[in-house]
């Protein structure tokens, strides 16, 4: 792939726009379902109240996961907030049906009306000068009391292969983080129960798998 210099990179917000205007969503929808099916699969029957719970998909793309969660049993609400307009624009067409879940807005300074049972995102939460930001506002803004944050990542220090991401993407903004800055930040940020672990870990060469975090709002 072409490497972009850094004075040509973009905002990861106007990459992943043209990105949904060209139809590489579907790529991304391929490329992350089976680390996202993993994440739903631990953190679905962990719900406070599993028969009524509200889901947020942070940076939600095309919509593919609010609709996949929303056909769960027990899903009250499923919603996407994205930064990409465009992206929004593709679930609402979609999902026109239920196109007014769906919500551009800058995510270090967007809140839901109401917090929810569950936060999942996919590989976002590095695309902001300081993921820490972006966990407290989680944290404090997003989540109701027991309710949890599970995200994957697949740029980070120990995943090698990553490193050049940037460059190939033409993305201006991505944060690279060791497993453990992940892990430490979410304690930080308030998180208590954190857990982590990899998925799909050497499915291809020198690919050390999607890094999934997880934490609760609250003590036990």
């Amino acid at each position: 792939m072409t490497q972009t210099p850094p004075s040509l990179r973009r905002a990861p917000i106007d990459v992943f726009g043209d990105w949904a205007t060209h139809g590489k969503d579907q790529g991304m929808e391929t490329g992350h379902a089976r680390a996202v099916s993993n994440m739903l699969e631990y953190a679905l029957p962990k719900v406070s109240n599993p028969k009524a719970f509200t889901f947020l998909d942070a940076g939600c793309g095309n919509g593919w996961v609010v609709r996949k969660v929303r056909e769960t049993k027990g899903c009250q609400q499923a919603m996407g907030v994205d930064g990409a307009q465009a992206m929004i624009d593709k679930a609402r067409s979609i999902d026109s049906t239920f196109a007014d879940v769906y919500e551009c807005a800058d995510l270090l300074s967007w809140a839901p009306t109401e917090p929810v049972d569950l936060v999942h995102s996919m590989e976002v939460f590095y695309y902001v000068e300081n993921p820490a930001d972006l966990l407290q506002r989680a944290f404090e803004h997003w989540i109701d009391p027991r309710g949890r944050l599970i995200l994957g990542v697949d740029f980070y220090l120990e995943n090698t292969v990553s490193h050049d991401w940037p460059e190939q993407c033409g993305v201006d903004t991505m944060t690279l983080w060791s497993e453990s800055q992940w892990v430490e930040a979410f304690g930080s940020a308030g998180f208590s129960e954190v857990e982590h672990w990899r998925v799909d870990q050497g499915s291809k060469p020198d690919w050390e798998g999607t890094l999934v975090v997880t934490g609760v709002v609250g003590s036990p």
